[in-house]
């Protein structure tokens, strides 16, 4: 067996979800067999399996799609008293470019809806983007696969990643029997990234033997929260030409911003806006359907913009991606949908509006409740999420609570965390799965809960952190 496989960890889906699964059963066999009554899964940013409600658009026009007789003569006079006309409208003209749902589609994405991608990202930044620099993907995930798989060229390959990072890097990495490069992020500073800290990486990796090819930039950042300031971003991109790295964007979150003195910017945005100073840079930046007020996690849908990629390695990435035939037909409608919303003066556009603000609105309350609730843990210091869905407190544990998990063969973050699942049903993920400075320890937590269950939810980790605390001290 491939030994990069058995190594391999993946930890937002390893041990504690394994048994999030199991006690899951155990209550549905035997009611009242534990002390809680559900399992609340925070191990992964999955909004719609915590109770968020699909966008009413989206699902009118994939329905229609996916049963396009709906759509005929005989069927519409009916249609309409049940669909919204711009719905109607979208689904003919998207199947009139797809054919049908469960055709196959060219390898790169539908043409149509890469221009509709195209455009978005041009409304975005304010410059030009090219359809054939645009790849649909199934989920970000898969197009973070597919560029690393291209770029890890020999075992002595090395990709940057920050730490804390999202276990997609590190594992996908091992995976490709590449080298990951870690650079620490500051937590005393609102994990914020500095230039001194990777140049000290790159070039202790470089000493070292390594090859490194790339930088990995997670933003706003998976677990911690962090949004890069444009001042930042110009810093990162001035690094990456000076030592030649492809610079890889993950910015799926970038509708998921809480503080407005922390505001997205896209790398593209600023490396365009930085005139022939960054005419040199190598950029792949990463989008999804997965997140934002979205939260369409299972139908796979997303997309990756190449700038300044040479054509024949696009070609490569083609051929990767030509191997699996197409992405999931239905994840691309569902990119078509989030990059090519309703607009002010459509039949949809009041409800859409209202239901994107809804959840947005609540997202920010719930962070803001958590955070404060983590915070006021003996022991936990937590910074608040400047974007995307989760938090990422330090918590510090007693000697014996060290020893323990010593002796039960675990770090102790991961002890913490599975002892809270068994006593609470809340499954979080422990800091070691991403990565953290020796010595500390943390978890990573969404805050996707019901906003109406956020009390319940806080006073369970509550009562259950006191409880932990007093038996090993």
């Amino acid at each position: 067996m491939n030994q990069s496989i058995v190594k391999l960890d993946y930890a937002v889906r390893g041990e504690l979800a394994i048994r999030a699964e199991e006690l899951r059963k155990q209550l549905e066999d035997s009611p009242g067999s534990l002390p809680f009554d559900r399992i609340v899964n925070c191990n992964i940013g999955n909004p719609q399996q915590l109770g968020q409600k699909p966008i009413t658009f989206f699902r009118q026009v994939a329905c229609l799609i996916e049963y396009p007789d709906l759509l005929s003569e005989e069927n519409i006079d009916t249609t309409r008293k049940l669909f919204p006309e711009d719905a109607i409208k979208r689904a003919e003209s998207l199947l009139d470019s797809i054919g049908s749902v469960g055709m196959y589609s060219h390898s790169q994405g539908i043409p149509l809806i890469r221009e509709d991608v195209a455009k978005f990202i041009e409304e975005r930044d304010g410059f030009p983007s090219n359809p054939k620099d645009i790849f649909l993907t199934a989920g970000a995930s898969i197009g973070v696969q597919l560029v690393l798989h291209t770029l890890i060229s020999h075992s002595k390959s090395g990709i940057m990643i920050p730490v804390p990072q999202y276990p997609l890097y590190n594992g996908t990495v091992a995976m490709y029997e590449g080298n990951v490069v870690p650079y620490f992020l500051n937590e005393d500073a609102k994990w914020s990234l500095s230039i001194e800290e990777l140049e000290r990486s790159h070039k202790e990796a470089a000493s070292g033997g390594l090859d490194v090819r790339a930088l990995c930039v997670i933003n706003p950042g998976n677990p911690t929260g962090a949004c890069l300031t444009e001042e930042n971003i110009k810093e990162i991109i001035e690094f990456c030409i000076r030592n030649r790295l492809v610079l890889l964007a993950d910015e799926v979150y970038q509708a998921n911003i809480y503080e407005h003195d922390y505001p997205f910017h896209s790398f593209k945005k600023v490396a365009k806006s930085m005139g022939t100073a960054a005419q040199n840079l190598e950029l792949v930046s990463f989008h999804s359907i997965s997140k934002g007020m979205i939260g369409e996690c299972g139908r796979r849908g997303g997309y990756f913009e190449c700038m300044g990629i040479d054509p024949e390695v696009q070609a490569m990435f083609y051929k990767v991606a030509s191997i699996s035939l197409c992405p999931p037909v239905h994840g691309q409608v569902m990119v078509d949908l989030v990059v090519n919303p309703p607009k002010e003066g459509d039949a949809s556009y009041p409800l859409y509006r209202k239901e994107i603000d809804t959840i947005y609105e609540s997202l920010k309350r719930r962070s803001a409740k958590l955070a404060q609730g983590l915070n006021s843990l003996q022991g936990v210091t937590c910074n608040p999420a400047q974007g995307a869905m989760y938090l990422f407190p330090r918590i510090r544990l007693p000697p014996k609570a060290v020893q323990a998990a010593e002796k039960a063969g675990r770090q102790p973050d991961e002890f913490y965390c599975l002892e809270l699942l068994n006593a609470t049903g809340v499954c979080v993920v422990p800091g070691s799965g991403f990565r953290q400075v020796d010595g500390t320890w943390h978890f990573r937590s969404t805050f996707l809960p019901p906003e109406d269950e956020m009390d319940k939810f806080i006073e369970s980790i509550s009562k259950f952190h006191e409880g932990f605390l007093g038996r090993y001290e």
